[in-house]
């Protein structure tokens, strides 16, 4: 008999049945100080004075910038948990047919130079030729350190504490479109405008790493931070709600959004606010300690606005526009897949 169960879509497993299947987990292990849940971006393990937080996110998309994405959107985890990324793993699998020695010295340069950037060491990793691959495909294993009192924790928010967004949204998924997307569609854009946008990766950039440690190093009280990677800003403010515990109130006309991006996702009929936002931050701070915040940031030239606060115990996220109030949108499946798939 044929199985009638619907398949999954490709992107991350729906949030409701990965918390079903995480809460069956068992912590044996008295350390583990933060284990595996919904929206918590890492693992945080008791090393006595120190913290060990560990994370492990793959690159599964083609792109000769593999490397660079890979070290850059493991770090930003690590840097959300209030610790510094240290130590870099890389296990790449490479495909049969389509393997040379060009690709992988450049796969390696660009892991070299995203780990310089930001002083991480790879420390080692495993590497093979697999059968089956069309593209190469790198996972990573980033291993950072802080203390008892820096490790932050999201479950530590109040109602009433405040919502912050440091860049604008969708900076990787404009980044991504405007090298891939269809030349025709992107066509009638300001073709310097689309040089910016294909820059993005970089300009203002997919590392959130500079903006977490501004804030961690501030004397504003930061509950927690997330930064939102694919399904976008409105899943990543699922996520949050979720972790915490709490709902919450979002202003769609705070929200951040670069003209260039704008552009392209008016072009190629994309809903920015599903589309994979690597190098924006969310941070919870305390509703008095907001301000301090904003001016810390904008003071190193990061840009950061408030676009909500957390309200009362549950985990509604409430879309506030100049039309009214509703749920917050939901992407089954992140915005760029979507256009890829249509693109097929």
């Amino acid at each position: 008999m044929a199985n009638s169960e619907p398949i999954l879509p490709a992107g991350k497993l729906p949030a409701e049945l990965l918390g079903r299947l995480l809460s069956r987990q068992k912590m044996s292990d008295p350390r583990v100080i933060i284990g595996p849940r919904v929206g918590t971006d890492a693992a945080a393990i008791d090393m006595g004075d120190s913290v060990l937080v560990v994370k492990t996110d793959p690159i599964t998309f083609a792109t000769n910038n593999a490397g660079w994405y890979l070290v850059n959107v493991n770090a930003n985890d690590i840097a959300c948990m209030g610790a510094k990324p240290k130590w870099f793993l890389v296990t790449a699998l490479l495909p049969e047919k389509h393997t040379t020695e060009a690709m992988v010295a450049e796969i390696f340069e660009s892991l070299e130079s995203a780990s310089s950037a930001i002083g991480v060491t790879l420390v080692g990793g495993h590497t093979e030729i697999t059968i089956g691959l069309d593209r190469p495909i790198l996972v990573g294993h980033m291993l950072g350190e802080t203390t008892h009192d820096q490790l932050l924790d999201v479950r530590s928010s109040h109602p009433g504490d405040a919502i912050l967004l440091c860049k604008g949204i969708a900076i990787e998924g404009t980044a991504l479109l405007a090298r891939e997307g269809s030349d025709e569609c992107l066509s009638n854009i300001d073709p310097q405008l689309l040089q910016r946008a294909s820059q993005f990766l970089t300009e203002p950039g997919i590392s959130v790493v500079s903006a977490a440690r501004i804030l961690t190093g501030s004397s504003a009280a930061v509950r927690g931070m997330h930064d939102p990677t694919e399904g976008g800003l409105a899943s990543a403010l699922r996520e949050l709600s979720a972790a915490a515990g709490l709902s919450a109130g979002i202003h769609r006309d705070a929200i951040m959004i670069y003209p260039e991006t704008i552009a392209v996702c008016e072009a190629l009929d994309i809903d920015p606010m599903g589309l994979i936002s690597s190098g924006a931050l969310l941070a919870v701070i305390d509703p008095q300690d907001a301000p301090l915040a904003i001016t810390a940031l904008a003071q190193a030239g990061i840009p950061c606005v408030q676009i909500g606060s957390f309200t009362i115990p549950g985990n509604d996220v409430a879309y506030h526009t100049a039309e009214g109030s509703s749920a917050m949108p939901e992407f089954a499946v992140d915005e760029i897949a979507r256009y890829f798939a249509r693109k097929a």
